[in-house]
């Protein structure tokens, strides 16, 4: 007797084309909802939450803004974006805020570039995020000085959770292991 096997969590299976179709039909920019989709389900955690915060550089930072920071390079040689830093260089140059020397110059613009890139990002990564809401794969609440208050605001970071058949994405993923320091264990 041969059986087909059976799932055992009864979640359907993460099929990637029908992703890829349901992404199509419910986003107006299927590919770039798709790469916050995957970004996220790299960061959550084996509940399927992501956020509020996530660990980059001994640091912590909004998830929100850790996926602007992820998803930048994406548009490093779009001709809008070296617009961009012409002209906030030249903004500099004006105001006499830029220094003299060629990399603390470039290390202001720099700067300058990301919190620009960042504050349309943050637009940009919301639309899509709400994109997949609607979609059914994921849901988003917030977390912060308030919880369930009606105000979004007030110091709160989103947390996104993974929904549908979107849970298949960390299916794969090997969480890793966390080092619990005991009593009496030196390192050697």
């Amino acid at each position: 007797m041969l059986h087909a096997p059976i799932i055992g969590d009864g979640r359907p299976q993460l099929d990637m084309p029908s992703l890829l179709e349901m992404l199509a039909r419910s986003s107006s920019r299927p590919r770039y909802a798709f790469m916050v989709l995957n970004l996220i389900a790299q960061v959550s955690r084996s509940d399927g939450s992501a956020g509020p915060v996530v660990a980059k550089g001994g640091g912590l930072i909004p998830l929100r803004d850790w996926l602007c920071d992820a998803l930048t390079p994406m548009g490093q040689r779009d001709p809008r974006r070296i617009t961009l830093e012409e002209r906030i260089r030249s903004d500099l140059e004006i105001s006499g805020a830029l220094p003299a020397d060629a990399d603390q110059a470039t290390a202001v613009v720099d700067d300058a570039i990301r919190e620009q890139v960042r504050a349309s990002g943050k637009t940009n990564v919301s639309r899509a995020v709400s994109e997949l809401v609607r979609a059914g794969l994921l849901k988003r609440h917030y977390q912060g000085y308030c919880v369930d208050h009606h105000n979004r605001g007030a110091q709160r970071q989103a947390v996104y959770v993974l929904a549908g058949c979107a849970r298949g994405l960390i299916r794969g993923r090997q969480e890793q292991p966390r080092a619990v320091p005991r009593q009496a264990e030196l390192a050697f």
